[in-house]
């Protein structure tokens, strides 16, 4: 297979985006994206786009994105993969450019949640991410799906909810110096630990914003690079993981056997480790599922990963930096564009441009779970020549 780089990333502020719609935000990580390409980038050199979505308001949503886009000439390929959407849209245009079946594709990521009907939307997704048939009619959604693992691996490890606010403690830090990022303020841990509940053991402040926003990248084959900049960030590794979907299916609830999988694929075709990523985006829409994938990405052993935290070797200035975007905690969450988002980020952090840059980044991984633990995907990037 041929190798693919990102030459190009861009995004919009994640918000409460009323008076914008999906067809206002996508041309808009569209711009930002296509500025960032160092030598140019001509629309009429994109030969394919795939389109991260989950459930848009504005219709069908490859015709939107060719249309706001002005793309009528080429494929676009809608993907849908609850919270590994974004991933799962980067893997496919990684594969056509790698087999030779296009040499610059376009990836999109895109939702809008936060609408005048958004508590009909939001049931919707939450349905079409979930088994029908008994996890969703008895209430297991996101929030009560996840707290069900959670509760489990603090029952079972030595991490408690202190660790948990240490998580968004440090997201939230992290996010004041990105202004993509919604929430960007600083909290204490006594604010998460007061904070109402909304599911034990999640409070207010586990949670991430279910929020509006559009991501973008371009992708490029190494045979074309050149035109595009002299410093490309390569697509390592990609890797998609599955697990069941009904939670009495599970065998181990302190794990999510789908991150694990899907780590093991990156990880193998990047010819990498866990020990050699500098930089990590990690899936933290609650913060306990931050806390376990520690464990599942391999960077921690089971039921260590609390000393990562105490220790602080996931803040920026620590050995290896977890979410310097604020991650979905602080940045916020729309689920078709965070996977896109999480690379847009790491793409910055590699050619360090970063707003919350990390000293001397070369290797970054990226990762989110969903469905609601059923999926995982891992993206892995390089900085230099990408071998």
């Amino acid at each position: 297979m041929r190798r693919v780089a990102i030459v190009g990333a861009g995004m919009t502020p994640f918000a409460e985006h009323f008076a914008l719609g999906i067809k206002d935000l996508v041309p808009m990580a569209f711009a930002e994206c296509a500025s960032t390409v160092d030598k140019g980038l001509r629309r009429s050199d994109i030969q394919a786009a795939w389109f991260g979505e989950l459930g848009t308001t504005d219709g069908f949503p490859s015709g939107i994105l060719a249309d706001t886009l002005g793309l009528p000439e080429i494929p676009v390929t809608r993907v849908e993969n609850a919270c590994a959407t974004g991933h799962d849209a980067v893997r496919n245009a990684l594969f056509g450019i790698a087999s030779g079946a296009f040499d610059v594709a376009l990836v999109v990521g895109a939702d809008k949640l936060r609408e005048s009907a958004s508590k009909d939307m939001l049931w919707e997704w939450e349905a079409m991410t979930r088994d029908m048939a008994w996890d969703y009619p008895l209430g297991l959604v996101a929030p009560a799906g996840f707290a069900l693992h959670v509760s489990r691996y603090l029952h079972e490890s030595p991490a408690t909810r202190e660790h948990m606010a240490m998580v968004a403690v440090k997201n939230h830090r992290h996010g004041v110096r990105n202004l993509k990022a919604r929430l960007r303020f600083e909290i204490s841990i006594e604010d998460v630990l007061a904070a109402p509940t909304v599911v034990t053991p999640f409070g207010l402040y586990d949670c991430a914003p279910q929020s509006d926003g559009a991501a973008a990248l371009v992708l490029a084959a190494e045979d074309v690079v050149d035109r595009y900049t002299d410093h490309p960030v390569w697509i390592r590794g990609v890797g998609l993981g599955m697990d069941s979907v009904m939670h009495q299916h599970k065998r181990d609830m302190t794990t999510f056997p789908s991150t694990v999988r899907a780590a093991k694929q990156a990880f193998a075709m990047a010819g990498l480790t866990p020990r050699d990523v500098d930089v990590a985006e990690v899936h933290d829409f609650f913060t306990g599922i931050e806390l376990m994938s520690y464990e599942d990405l391999g960077f921690a052993e089971r039921f260590e990963a609390y000393k990562l935290l105490e220790s602080e070797v996931t803040s920026v200035g620590g050995a290896l930096p977890v979410n310097p975007s604020g991650g979905l905690k602080a940045k916020g969450h729309p689920p078709g564009a965070t996977g896109v988002a999480q690379c847009v980020e790491l793409f910055e952090q590699l050619r360090g441009t970063a707003a919350n840059q990390v000293d001397r980044a070369r290797i970054g991984l990226a990762h989110t779970v969903g469905g609601p633990t059923a999926v995982s995907a891992v993206t892995i990037l390089s900085s230099g020549d990408g071998r």
